[in-house]
């Protein structure tokens, strides 16, 4: 099929593509932001580790779930529409945190958080609705960047607007940003008449959710329980059975939440796969580096950073994020999305191995976070193009929905992992991690990036050549939609 420009289109699209720009920038901030501020949360509630841990994990649970089932819905009902909705309920989330004055409805507000947090498949969708096909691969890639440069610039403001005020100000700035956000959204981004119509697959919807939670939960408790104890292996467990009964199920449904025939094309999975891999082995960057920038120098390494100077080392991985990713957008629309997948995953390898060797040195370290911002950036770009371009119009929200979904869930394991290995040894006489630990932790990193590398070579297409044209949706299932 060709894939020009949607019926009713807009002409003009600077104005809209910043207002979705900002819209992401809103859902990226926030994921964020409050790590910075999880000490003084705990010190304020005296409240353990663990249970504070929950201000991310709860967020955590609610988004992953709420990306794959939005991107669906919005794919049915219309993407602004959806769009819209989902930055309500995350401003009210948002505003629930700023009001916070416990520990419980600060988990509670971080939960209605995630439920609103689908802006990253979403846009993709209207990108592709409303952009000429040749514009689509550029603008995937600074919208990619842009939620990359949210999630870092995330944990560098926090860090100054706690020190000269307190933690409500940092969801009081979020929710301004949500706000623009939602009025930009409004104005100037128009409803497109591509839609995939249909029922939505209740049973389905609740199967996917309880086994993402049920994996999600056993991945963030995994530290704090134990990988081998009862709760977390039963959780595993649980996650295994219901999204094996999920994909039984939506093979035997008319019109199901998520077509299967999409996992069964050779560039969809590839992409989805080595989302998996590549969240994996990069998530651990954004949790390790500040972790290890705060360690008193006294310990043999570290630099004795504040929580602001911390966030200062992720500068450089934003700035070559948002340079890298809309290059890897004109790369992949030139020559295809292989190349720089592949390239992604090779250079991520090269910023793992800096850290890993050279983590005693400020310098080093600066060069190790602009390096892996541009395997982030290509890797972010390409992941979302190779999805956008193996599926149907109609198909888009639903498709970068589950791709995002992966990421976050390897992410979620390769941080907890890595978070493992660097405790698992500490300096005799003190709770500080030994430096081994760290070493070990992005060695692992940069394994996982090869694995990435060898995944995304055996997936479909060449280097060289331009990108096939999307795939029309399954007809027999497209009918059924449509026909409801």
């Amino acid at each position: 099929m060709t894939d020009t420009p949607a019926p009713g289109a807009q002409r003009g699209t600077a104005a809209p593509f910043a207002a979705l720009l900002l819209a992401v920038l809103s859902f990226s901030l926030m994921q964020t932001m409050v790590v910075p501020a999880l000490p003084d949360l705990q010190r304020e509630f005296d409240a353990s580790t663990t249970a504070v841990s929950w201000v991310l994990s709860s967020f955590l649970l609610t988004a992953s779930v709420a990306t794959a089932l939005l991107g669906r819905v919005g794919d049915m009902f219309g993407k602004r529409r959806v769009l819209i909705a989902s930055l309500t309920v995350f401003a009210a989330g948002t505003l629930l945190a700023a009001l916070s004055d416990s520990l419980a409805l600060l988990i509670t507000a971080r939960a209605v958080q995630g439920v609103g947090s689908a802006a990253f498949p979403l846009a993709f969708g209207i990108v592709r609705d409303h952009f000429p096909r040749e514009r689509v691969p550029v603008a995937i890639g600074l919208i990619s960047s842009t939620f990359g440069i949210g999630f870092g610039v995330g944990l560098v403001i926090p860090g100054p607007i706690v020190d000269a005020l307190d933690w409500h100000w940092i969801f009081w700035l979020g929710l301004a940003v949500i706000l623009l956000g939602i009025a930009a959204v409004t104005a100037f981004v128009e409803e497109s008449s591509v839609t995939n119509p249909g029922r939505i697959d209740w049973a389905g919807a609740v199967l996917l959710s309880a086994g993402v939670v049920a994996l999600l939960l056993a991945i963030s408790e995994g530290k704090s329980w134990g990988w081998t104890s009862g709760g977390v292996v039963g959780l595993f467990l649980a996650a295994v059975v219901l999204l094996a009964v999920f994909v039984y199920a939506e093979s035997k449904v008319r019109e199901p939440l998520i077509d299967l025939e999409l996992l069964r094309r050779p560039a969809v999975l590839t992409s989805h796969l080595t989302a998996l891999v590549i969240g994996f082995g990069m998530y651990g960057a954004f949790t390790l580096v500040p972790l290890l920038a705060q360690t008193p120098s006294k310990a043999g390494y570290g630099f004795d950073a504040s929580v602001t100077e911390a966030g200062l080392f992720m500068v450089p991985m934003a700035v070559t994020m948002l340079i890298a990713s809309p290059l890897a957008g004109r790369i992949g629309a030139a020559v295809g999305w292989k190349l720089p997948l592949v390239l992604a995953c090779l250079i991520g390898v090269a910023g793992f191995v800096i850290y890993a060797g050279a983590h005693d040195t400020e310098w080093a370290m600066y060069v190790g976070s602009a390096v892996l911002g541009i395997g982030v950036g290509f890797a972010f770009a390409a992941l979302a193009n190779l999805v956008v371009s193996a599926v149907d119009r109609s198909q888009t929200g639903e498709a970068t929905g589950i791709n995002t979904i992966m990421r976050t869930i390897g992410g979620s394991l390769g941080a907890q992992i890595a978070a493992s290995i660097v405790v698992s040894k500490t300096i005799p006489g003190t709770r500080v991690p030994a430096e081994s630990g760290y070493t070990t932790a992005f060695l692992m990193s940069a394994i996982a990036l090869g694995v990435a590398t060898l995944a995304a070579l055996a997936g479909p297409g060449k280097f060289w050549g331009r990108n096939p044209e999307p795939v029309a949706a399954t007809p027999g299932k497209e009918q059924a939609r449509s026909a409801a």
